[in-house]
């Protein structure tokens, strides 16, 4: 990476140096000429415009109404294997069945339209199962992230007003001392726990096991009116200062990313200048959590439509992951680039055949541009990435084939129905073609706004506009280009870790009069965050000492991976204000 960026540097194109030459007669067609074959009146990708919240915004026309719909289109499956998790296997039958059981159940126990119900656990076939049945009666479905600590999870669910928790047994450890700062919690359902725990009920007496989701009654879902934006999700991002905000989605959002994702693929196709294919059911190893908007918005949602089946591992393993590809025959993988290098750079990938595999595709973390290169030499499989955000329930642009190959160090342009745009520093003025600046997103994949924090809202949100903190951006094809980011965050593997969080704990240690978080490059998964510590006249601590004081009160990926000292304080500009990239330099072991 360290050498393309070089070339880059001296003006030469990344396509080249990566070895990637266009094939003759590519691209058959435009960008623009795709748009509007794509969505001429009558195809599949045709567009309207409605209101939402006051804001004229293009939509897709035959995107499916509300979740209820998708979990019908799901049901349509029937006998296709919708989940696989070690030796369990559910069907698409079988999970509808479960879905409208456990429906029933929440009604029963008085959860009403706008309620919200958690699901904190990993990922396991129940997750969709309990995802659907709340969001069907529409319930406001809050996904946890299953990394988080006790106190973390105990946020969320004070934060949200949880009434209702579903969690597997590893959650319920680490929520269950906290359960006294949930005070609207009232029902707890365990599964995957040997006997029952106090203060919750074990959800297989409720619904049985995933492999006995066969055997329940056929049922249907409850009745009930669900409006294009009525309020479906709450997914937690941590904000840069404060506590993490809750993005609150609407059933609109996360049906757009149906089409939005099919969109892109009807898109590579076109430019290939190839006819459209009938769509066939794929087999997807999914390894990034679901209660990321990636894996639930803009992978879960699809896969139910195309009837998809989607294979789950209780822990990543590459050798594992081997296994599965031949086994299942898998077509699609993926997640962030940790795994796609894991999966080529494991010395036992060559003992597999993993010839099922189409495509690898990643997002949530930067790539090294080789990484584009190598999919398609190894695995003959097509990459492909793309850019969204919590706050955009996930896809906003897409790249793949040919164009990504051509454009390695793009994230794509955006989805026929999303705008992007540059702007100054202070908001004011529209950035030109080529120029930096932030990146503003608008489409009908955008929130709401975050729960019960206007101010917040106001400050993220505008006209329909979401102000994204990211630095980019855009070409004369409106590709657009991630840069750096304006907020101040390190994105290990996917997950973010805010450097201010990190810095408070730090803080907190008796030693320490100051630190900053950084990140630092790592092929595989993008940056890891490392801390620079300045400590007291008088006082000591150990690199040791300080992760593991970190660990004690953090998620283990927000543990710095180094920790190195200053003997003065940290240089900082007139402001006040760190300067972090002259801290890098410190970390060299030259």
């Amino acid at each position: 990476m360290g050498e393309a960026a070089n070339v880059l540097s001296a003006g030469q194109d990344l396509a080249s140096v990566i070895g990637w030459e266009r094939p003759a007669g590519w691209p058959a067609i435009s960008r623009e000429a795709c748009k509007d074959r794509l969505t001429a009146p009558g195809e599949r990708f045709e567009m309207e415009t409605i209101d939402i919240r006051g804001v004229p915004t293009r939509v897709w026309k035959n995107a499916p109404p509300n979740l209820r719909a998708i979990a019908m289109l799901g049901r349509m499956h029937g006998t296709r294997e919708f989940t696989i998790y070690e030796d369990e296997r559910v069907t698409f039958g079988a999970w509808f069945k479960a879905v409208a059981a456990l429906a029933h159940e929440f009604q029963a126990r008085g959860i009403k339209k706008g309620d919200r119900i958690a699901l904190a656990m990993r990922n396991l076939p129940e997750w969709p199962v309990v995802f659907f049945a709340s969001v069907t009666i529409g319930a406001i479905c809050v996904p946890l992230n299953a990394w988080w600590t006790g106190p973390e999870l105990a946020y969320g669910l004070a934060n949200s007003g949880t009434r209702l928790l579903v969690c597997d047994d590893e959650r319920w450890e680490r929520i269950a001392p906290h359960r006294e700062d949930c005070l609207e919690l009232e029902t707890v359902l365990v599964s995957r726990a040997d006997e029952s725990q106090e203060g919750a009920e074990r959800l297989e007496d409720v619904i049985g096991t995933p492999p006995q989701y066969a055997d329940l009654p056929q049922r249907e879902l409850p009745e009930i009116d669900i409006a294009p934006d009525d309020d479906a999700t709450i997914f937690y991002t941590s904000g840069t200062t404060g506590n993490p905000k809750g993005a609150l989605g609407t059933h609109r959002n996360l049906c757009t990313n149906i089409l939005s994702s099919a969109y892109n693929a009807a898109c590579a196709v076109l430019r290939r200048g190839e006819a459209l294919p009938e769509p066939q059911p794929k087999t997807v190893l999914n390894v990034i959590p679901l209660f990321h908007v990636t894996a639930c918005s803009a992978g879960l949602m699809g896969h139910i439509a195309a009837g998809n089946t989607m294979v789950f591992m209780h822990k990543w393993d590459p050798v594992k992951a081997f296994q599965i590809i031949e086994r299942e025959k898998v077509n699609a993988t993926g997640g962030v680039p940790t795994i796609a290098w894991q999966l080529l750079e494991h010395p036992e990938r060559v003992n597999y055949d993993l010839s099922s595999l189409e495509a690898v595709a990643y997002g949530g973390a930067p790539a090294a541009p080789d990484l584009v290169r190598k999919i398609r030499d190894v695995f003959g499989a097509l990459p492909g990435n793309g850019w969204g955000m919590t706050e955009t329930m996930a896809t906003v642009t897409g790249h793949s084939s040919e164009d990504y190959l051509n454009r390695p160090e793009s994230c794509g342009p955006p989805v026929a129905v999303a705008d992007l745009k540059i702007m100054s520093e202070d908001g004011e003025r529209e950035m030109p073609v080529g120029e930096v600046g932030e990146l503003w997103a608008r489409g009908p994949m955008v929130v709401k706004g975050y729960w019960n924090n206007p101010d917040a809202t106001a400050a993220t949100f505008t006209e329909g506009w979401v102000k994204t903190g990211d630095l980019a951006r855009l070409d004369e094809e409106g590709f657009c280009y991630i840069v750096d980011r304006a907020k101040d965050m390190v994105i290990r593997g996917g997950e973010n870790i805010y450097s201010s969080e990190v810095e408070n704990v730090l803080y907190d240690h008796p030693a320490v009069t100051d630190a900053a978080l950084i990140g630092l490059p790592h092929k595989q998964l993008g940056e890891v965050p490392a801390a620079v510590v300045h400590c007291a006249p008088g006082h000591q601590a150990s690199e040791d000492e300080l992760k593991s004081w970190v660990a004690g009160r953090l998620a283990k990926f927000k543990v710095p991976e180094r920790v190195v000292f200053s003997k003065e304080t940290l240089p900082r500009n007139a402001n006040g204000k760190i300067l972090k990239k002259d801290l890098a330099i410190l970390f060299d072991e030259k």
